[in-house]
């Protein structure tokens, strides 16, 4: 009886380690104190060498306005590249931990 037991937890044990570990939904706010409206945004890990999806979408975020951004891409990362698309046709690239900050300021 008590080698069933035994066996039993070793084996849920063993299930539980195989589980994949579950990364954390990327939650910061991005806020625009700029004078111009972002019309896209992108955020890509700093190790990927090429732009993600523009995170915006159809959606633009006026001048003086924040918005809370989720990034659910099951990653594990901190650090990120960032490209800011405004209304003209600027854009501005900057990096950021966004784990640390929390945010991420745009002004002019």
């Amino acid at each position: 009886m008590k080698s069933r037991r035994i066996a039993a937890v070793a084996a849920l044990l063993t299930g539980a380690m195989t589980l994949p570990l579950l990364a954390e939904d990327l939650v910061f706010m991005l806020d625009n104190q700029s004078s111009y409206d972002i019309h896209e945004f992108y955020a890509s890990p700093t190790a990927v060498g090429d732009w993600e999806e523009d995170i915006l979408g159809a959606d633009i975020l006026p001048a003086g306005d924040a918005v809370r951004i989720t990034i659910a891409d099951g990653r594990d990362v901190c650090g990120y590249d960032l490209r800011v698309v405004f209304e003209d046709g600027d854009v501005l690239d900057d990096e950021s931990d966004l784990c640390e900050t929390g945010s991420y300021t745009v002004t002019d």
